[in-house]
């Protein structure tokens, strides 16, 4: 799913996520729970009042996904 993506200098200076737009709709990042690099991605598990989500930073094209909604509570 496409998004639109708010950064903000993070870890090291590093732009990083502080607000997720799903169309007209806001979701502020309570903070970064975790962080990790590929060939030419970025991903970044944020922190919601929503819950936590996983966004994907193609740094190619500077194209912004959802990759991931983690799972909640029990199994």
């Amino acid at each position: 799913m496409a998004l639109k993506v708010d950064c903000a200098p993070g870890h090291g200076g590093d732009p990083e996520p502080s607000t997720l737009w799903f169309g007209q709709r806001r979701v502020d990042v309570l903070g970064i729970l975790d962080r990790w690099w590929g060939t030419g991605m970025r991903w970044w598990k944020v922190d919601t009042a929503e819950g936590p989500y996983v966004v994907r930073l193609d740094q190619a094209t500077g194209t912004w996904d959802l990759a991931a909604i983690p799972r909640q509570g029990p199994a």
